[in-house]
């Protein structure tokens, strides 16, 4: 069973073998080994630093500062909890308290300084854990968790107090988890079931329950780390964590904000170089959510789409229920890589095939029309004038016998199957008992994904609770959306995974001397004139048109006649940001005394709007092509970003754009491109050539490397329209705006 949304949990011993966990493949690393120590042109690390957490986890010994075991405190049901849990780690624990002899028949120590053995792990059950740090730092404890709330989630007054803790811990050398944290990390984890596990993160104790619960159905869990405020160890750390450790298949999260962007990135490259499938819920996707977010643990949710680039860009599987990071997480966790990338649904019911093939086809999974020689197999024991192609519908009465088993073993041992999705929308003794025993004997004899969705609202039937739950091999869901959705995340993440390269390897080490140049052209706080951020373009190689600045109406002529008409006049300065709305723009100027009577209009025009000029430009007239745009923007996590879409006009009406967060390949780049819904456009439509494809990755690339080597000097960059010419010709940046931090 690979997860369950409703219904009795039940704790069936028989449910703790996994989908076969023994030929889960190892750890697969990419590129360079995780533990270089290369740091990219501004200074920062590319790689990151997985911290040695084994001792949070289980500590050899543990105080619990302010223990209680008076009725009727909220510190005493904490402390018991921790007793109960420091005896199931074999962890030896101390309580701490000024006025207590002994706690839970636990003799007890007046201070921190009184331990009697150096412990590894302080839990603080204080109002003001501040000056304990200085306590526990001179005792050279490790870890400590700090529960009390009142910190960054509560306004700037809380922030303070958050940032003071955070430089305490800092200075001590202890690793600490929380603030506004709770008992997560310290519940009962069952040590009866075997397999890949999951590993959770949350940053809300509450959303990470359904996955917890996970364990009463067979499914193992290794860890929790519920983060909190994120004051030192954050999801990064138990990210980076988590992907080292052997026994952990998957890495479930909910995200409600992140500390450091830069950090997020790091960890989900090395979860990605391990081959070890994130996934992750993130808080924030509208105004009200990340509103919400910010009062709960103080973070930093970020723009949702530059959110959404970066984990796409890492191979961080989103989705957006608990439910879905259940079923998703659990079967990246525990089901083996697949064979086929083909889809086929097989129902008793034509209408249900229909449907769920519907829905899968929308959810972009491939069903592939099953061969004659196949579809003639499956007609030997299902009605011709039934549906075999795919979906396969047997109409009913063949799963009550023999054939159902048939039938099953040959859609499986189709080569361009890889998964086969079986809908039961309800029980109907005896055929649905049948049918559910020949998919599950089926699945024992095959390498390949068998998943069934079981639709009953009751869950309490023995078809589901004993034979699908009792399944190491079956894929069991509730519901349609969920199966597909993980369907969908599985197969991504193994094509994801076999291609990885980590855009952390290619990324430079060395400023440019392009870098130089830009940098002369640049004055901080000011917007540059489009004169001077084309200069900016050219010194990073990505080509403009051929102009000349001019301050004169007989200069202007003389340009044109070096540029060759026809030609476009354009007013230039530092503040202008629509020229074409302020009618400062003039095209397909063809003779000297139409450039002189534009001069003069440009002019004129800035005059009365109050707009001031350095010039007037006179530019090569470039032919027609794609119209794209291109610019770099800084998001308060991940910094300088970089987005592409359909420009011009149709940037503001369709905003058909796609985000990249540095740095990135060429491979990113094109991932990028195939996100637009104009994408078309760039193959050629209405008889249009192809655009020059190859060219606008390259222009795409460059930008790039702008916002790595400029990012703390530039604000924003916007390129509009970026033309791409048909193939082989290149693309030419028409205008650009450029705004200096």
């Amino acid at each position: 069973m690979l997860g369950s949304t409703h219904g009795t949990l039940t704790t069936d011993s028989r449910r703790a073998r996994v989908l076969a966990c023994d030929e889960r493949p190892g750890p697969a690393v990419h590129g360079r080994p995780a533990d270089a120590d290369d740091r990219d042109v501004s200074g920062r690390p590319l790689y990151a630093e997985v911290p040695d957490l084994d001792r949070l986890f289980r500590p050899a010994s543990v105080a619990v500062i302010g223990a209680s075991d008076a009725e009727g405190r909220p510190n005493t049901g904490v402390t018991r909890q921790l007793v109960g849990w420091a005896e199931r780690v074999g962890a030896r624990l101390h309580p701490v308290h000024p006025t207590r002899t002994a706690v839970f028949g636990i003799p007890c120590r007046p201070s921190v300084a009184d331990l009697p053995e150096p412990v590894d792990l302080a839990v603080l059950l204080v109002a003001d854990p501040l000056p304990v740090i200085d306590e526990l730092a001179e005792a050279k404890v490790k870890f400590a968790v700090v529960f009390a709330s009142g910190f960054a989630e509560t306004g700037a007054q809380g922030a303070a107090a958050q940032e003071r803790l955070a430089a305490a811990v800092a200075r001590s050398g202890i690793r600490l988890l929380g603030p506004n944290t709770n008992l997560n990390a310290f519940e009962h984890f069952r040590d009866d079931l075997e397999g890949p596990a999951i590993a959770l993160i949350t940053q809300s104790g509450h959303q990470g329950r359904p996955v917890f619960a996970l364990q009463e159905l067979g499914i193992r869990l290794s860890h929790w780390a519920p983060t909190g405020n994120e004051a030192d160890l954050e999801t990064a750390d138990f990210l980076s964590y988590f992907a080292e450790r052997p026994e952990v298949g998957a890495i479930a999260c909910y995200v409600e904000g992140l500390k450091d962007g830069r950090a997020f990135l790091l960890a989900a490259d090395r979860a990605a170089r391990r081959g070890v499938p994130v996934v992750a819920v993130k808080v924030g996707r509208t105004e009200a959510g990340a509103r919400t977010a910010a009062t709960h643990t103080g973070k930093l949710t970020g723009a949702d789409d530059v959110v959404d680039a970066a984990m796409r860009q890492y191979g961080v599987i989103r989705v957006d229920g608990l439910d879905e990071l259940q079923d998703t997480a659990t079967l990246l966790a525990r089901a083996r890589p697949p064979r086929a990338e083909g889809v086929v649904v097989y129902a008793i019911s034509g209408g249900t095939g229909a449907h769920v093939a519907d829905l899968a086809t929308a959810a972009g999974l491939r069903l592939p029309e099953l061969s004659a020689a196949r579809q003639a197999e499956l007609h030997q024991w299902i009605p011709a004038y039934l549906n075999v192609a795919n979906p396969v519908d047997n109409g009913g009465h063949p799963v009550g016998d023999w054939r159902g088993r048939k039938i099953i073993d040959a859609i499986l041992d189709d080569p361009e199957v890889g998964v086969l999705i079986c809908p039961i929308t309800g029980p109907f003794p005896p055929l649905s008992d049948r049918l559910v025993r020949d998919l599950v004997d089926a699945a024992e004899r095959t390498d390949k994904l068998v998943c069934v969705v079981w639709g009953s609202p009751v869950g309490t039937e023995p078809a589901y609770r004993d034979v699908l739950l009792g399944s190491s091999r079956v894929a069991t869901f509730r519901t349609v959306g969920n199966c597909l959705t993980a369907v969908r995340a599985y197969l991504g993440h193994h094509r994801f995974a076999a291609a990885y390269r980590s855009p952390f390897d290619e990324a430079p080490r060395t400023l440019s001397p392009s870098s130089r140049k830009a940098r002369m052209l640049m004055h901080p706080g000011q917007q540059l004139s489009e004169h001077a951020a084309k200069q900016l373009l050219r010194a990073y190689g990505i080509r403009v048109p051929r102009e000349q600045l001019v301050t004169s109406a007989a200069a202007a002529v003389r340009a044109a006649g070096l540029v060759g008409y026809p030609v476009v006049m354009k007013a230039s300065g530092e503040r202008i940001a629509h020229k074409t709305e302020l009618g400062l723009v003039k095209v397909g100027l063809t003779s000297a005394s139409q450039v002189r009577d534009a001069y003069r209009e440009l002019t004129d025009i800035a005059r009365y709007e109050g707009v001031d000029l350095d010039g007037v430009l006179v530019c090569q007239m470039v032919e027609p092509g794609v119209e794209m745009v291109l610019g770099v923007t800084h998001d308060e996590l991940f910094g300088p970003t970089v987005t592409v879409g359909l420009g011009g006009v149709l940037v503001e009406v369709l905003g058909d754009v796609a985000v990249g967060v540095p740095p990135f390949g060429e491979e990113q780049a094109r991932d990028m491109l195939a996100q637009l819904r104009g994408r078309p456009l760039l193959d050629g439509v209405r008889g249009r050539p192809p655009a020059d494809l190859d060219a606008l990755v390259e222009v795409v690339l460059r930008v790039q490397r702008m916002a790595l080597e400029l990012g703390n000097d530039l604000a924003e960059l916007d390129i509009n329209p970026l033309v791409v010419l048909p193939s082989g010709q290149g693309a030419v940046a028409l205008d650009a705006l450029a705004v200096c931090r």
